[in-house]
């Protein structure tokens, strides 16, 4: 019995001494059984298990990521070590005796490490997955013979930094092999600025209308700017820009220069002057204000330097609006001299559709933040609040015909619009406005001249038509 008991131990003392040699019972490394295996085998089978390919869902479409692309590397000597101590953190013996009296140690699970290169991930996402299977937004078009736009089509775009975090999860893992990728979708662009142009002109030409028609466009977002004139479907040069009657669209310079000299501080009286010669256009009122705030013999003068300080040199008032008023001063701008167009201007007072665009895109800057012309050419002389005032004094002027007929209703738009009447005939009509909306704010400003006669319906129509398809250009509804 001795003998056999010896037997057996040392068959146990081999069986026992072949098992340490080799990796614990129930070892885990990475969640890769190994217990049992030696090093070189643990090794293999962690590798094998790891190199299976990471699939990768892009809507219908299934790519399977190899590890090895984006440089997946385990770190097998440091598992391994860390396995070593498993089989090792117990004297021989006492292991022996644990394991004479199947007292096993509990299994463990040595924990992955591994490494891969994010910028490899990153470069394959982009090569590979998003420039093959993205589906760029298509743009808005313009229905042809309308002032309206085809909406345009959402887009796919593979969220590469999102991607990355669920592929680097999966890596690490053995039972969660398949990364379904987060796409965001993208908006349809706009169309380019210049295939407003193109609609914008179309616009007039469809309209037939056969006398000169200029058109300034000013993005208060991305400052891009529109400005073009067309005399019977024919493009005029703008540069320099072409002289208007200014009418009552003077009256946004005047406003700009009594604020100039308010101090800050308007008595009531000139609140009321101001807001009915905005809203009710009155030319005395305007008259009065002048006198009033600004000089009481050359008002006029004060508000034509005024323009010429900020740069708008083609916009004037050479005399008060009251008849038989004389004209102070003689304007000649590069404007109205002009020698291939002439529109007739009105000596007395004239701008351009590009100087008055100018001028609220500097109101609407100072409005906003203190910024703009206004601030910089006159410093301290006109506060933001007053900028915001003057705004507010254009919002008042209602008028549902020309620029506001062709904005929904409800839209902010400041404006200020004028036409000449001479023996019941209308040779120019003008409107220039601050217009905000949710897709974007800007300036238009529209002027028509008719050597005979504009006929009040079809040319208001035009303005509107046209102010139509630049809110519909910033506003195209989306599929």
């Amino acid at each position: 019995m001795l003998l056999a008991a010896l037997i057996l131990t040392a068959f146990q003392l081999v069986q026992y001494s072949r098992m340490r040699a080799n990796l614990p019972t129930g070892l885990k490394i990475a969640g890769v059984p190994v217990g049992g295996l030696d090093r070189q085998q643990a090794a293999e089978r962690l590798l094998e298990a790891y190199s299976i390919p990471v699939e990768l869902i892009y809507n219908q479409a299934v790519i399977h990521l190899d590890p090895t692309i984006i440089d997946f590397q385990l770190d097998l000597e440091g598992m391994l070590a860390a396995a070593d101590l498993q089989r090792t953190q117990s004297l021989f013996w006492e292991g022996f005796w644990d394991y004479l009296w199947g007292r096993l140690e509990t299994p463990t699970d040595i924990p992955l490490n591994a490494s891969f290169s994010e910028q490899r991930l990153r470069n394959y996402l982009e090569e590979e997955i998003a420039r093959r299977y993205d589906q760029p937004a298509t743009a808005a078009s313009p229905v042809v013979g309308t002032v309206n736009f085809q909406p345009g089509i959402q887009g796919n775009a593979l969220d590469i930094d999102g991607s990355i975090l669920l592929i680097d999860n999966s890596l690490h893992t053995l039972n969660r092999r398949q990364v379904a990728l987060p796409l965001q979708r993208t908006n349809p662009p706009r169309p380019a600025f210049q295939n407003l142009r193109v609609l914008l002109e179309q616009t007039i030409d469809l309209s037939g209308f056969d006398g000169i028609a200029t058109l300034y466009l000013k993005d208060l977002q991305t400052a891009q700017e529109l400005h073009f004139a067309l005399q019977q479907g024919e493009e005029i040069p703008v540069q320099p820009d072409i002289a208007f009657t200014a009418s009552s669209i003077i009256k946004i310079p005047i406003m700009t220069s009594v604020f100039r000299r308010d101090g800050g501080n308007q008595d009531a009286e000139t609140q009321r002057l101001m807001g009915e010669m905005i809203t009710k256009s009155g030319n005395e009122t305007a008259d009065w204000l002048m006198d009033r705030v600004i000089d009481p013999e050359r008002a006029p003068l004060e508000v034509s330097d005024d323009m010429q300080v900020l740069g708008l040199e083609n916009t004037f008032l050479a005399g008060y609006f009251s008849l038989g008023s004389p004209m102070l001063a003689r304007f000649d701008t590069p404007a109205n001299s002009r020698t291939d167009i002439n529109t007739d201007p009105d000596p007395y007072n004239q701008t351009t559709a590009s100087d008055i665009g100018m001028l609220l895109e500097d109101i609407y800057q100072c409005a906003q933040n203190a910024g703009g012309a206004l601030n910089a050419v006159f410093p301290g002389e006109i506060s933001q609040a007053e900028c915001q005032t003057m705004i507010s004094l254009l919002v008042a002027n209602k008028l549902p015909s020309l620029l506001t007929a062709g904005v929904p209703e409800g839209t902010q738009i400041a404006h200020k619009h004028g036409w000449v009447s001479t023996n019941g005939i209308i040779n120019t009509i003008g409107d220039a406005g601050l217009i905000y909306t949710p897709g974007g704010n800007y300036v238009l400003v529209v002027f028509l001249n008719h050597p005979d006669q504009l006929v009040w319906d079809p040319a208001s129509k035009l303005i509107a038509d046209l102010s139509r398809a630049v809110y519909n250009y910033y506003n195209i509804p989306q599929l």
